[in-house]
């Protein structure tokens, strides 16, 4: 409790920093919603030539967009400090983390805060309820904890992806993290269904990088549609392998870290 205490004062004391410019703080807001809106523009004039991808209606699709949103959200508002990682090292500022009595992942994730996140979570909360007021699920109890489960666990994989990708830095020498940015683009292709690409990629974004549980597979499950339906009961096993395996190799990457010399 003490860690998520001093995790979130240092989220506040950046947030508080970021409202000192308001005017930034409303634009960048806005621009981001403006984004999430163009997306739906364009999944609404897409559907409207195609009735539906293998299967996959528009409202369907919309809540994968909405589950990614959420997902880079959460990351963006809380995390954002993983996309620093990169110069952190370069100018070697972990050394002064190492001195603290402090876990250097998370002060590296709340070193900065992401005003777009915010936006990015309300838009996401919005596609997903939308999408599944339009959609025949019979909700129990059981249906709606399992729901949450998932949507939690897609976040998780989500911000495991980040920090491990963003962690590759630390065999790399480049100030931004090329890499991680890569990889981002390519969790891009999330917001469609899976079942649309060629097997190479659905392999890719299925096993390497399981960008696919953080929509498709969950998404899937719920609304009973798709002969993999079943894989998003897996979600939470996938979670937690993610969290594992950015651990690791974020503590493989400490080892190699030799400061910036002086």
């Amino acid at each position: 409790m003490r860690t998520v205490r001093l995790y979130l004062r240092l989220l506040g004391a950046h947030f508080r920093s970021l409202l000192e410019y308001e005017a930034d703080f409303v634009i960048l807001v806005v621009a981001t919603v403006l984004m999430q809106v163009v997306n739906i523009v364009f999944l609404a004039a897409l559907f409207a030539k195609v009735p539906a991808l293998n299967g996959w209606t528009f409202w369907s699709v919309l809540m994968m967009f909405g589950a990614v949103a959420l997902a880079e959200g959460v990351g963006s508002l809380f995390f954002d400090g993983m996309w620093s990682l990169a110069w952190q090292i370069n100018r070697g500022e972990l050394d002064y983390f190492l001195v603290r009595p402090y876990p250097v992942a998370l002060q590296s994730s709340s070193a900065k805060i992401g005003v777009n996140g915010l936006s990015n979570i309300v838009m996401g909360i919005i596609m997903i309820g939308t999408g599944l007021a339009h959609v025949d699920i019979a909700w129990t109890p059981w249906r709606v904890l399992l729901g949450a489960l998932l949507l939690i666990s897609s976040v998780v994989i989500k911000l495991s992806i980040n920090l491990a990708t963003n962690a590759v830095s630390f065999w790399l020498s480049s100030p931004t993290p090329l890499f991680a940015f890569a990889m981002h683009q390519v969790g891009d292709l999330a917001r469609f269904p899976l079942s649309i690409y060629p097997i190479a990629l659905k392999a890719a974004l299925g096993a390497v990088l399981p960008f696919a549980f953080i929509s498709f597979f969950p998404v899937a499950y719920l609304l009973d549609t798709g002969q993999s339906r079943w894989i998003g009961l897996l979600t939470p096993l996938v979670a937690a392998y993610c969290a594992v395996a950015a651990a690791v190799i974020f503590k493989r990457g400490m080892r190699r870290y030799e400061s910036a010399g002086n």
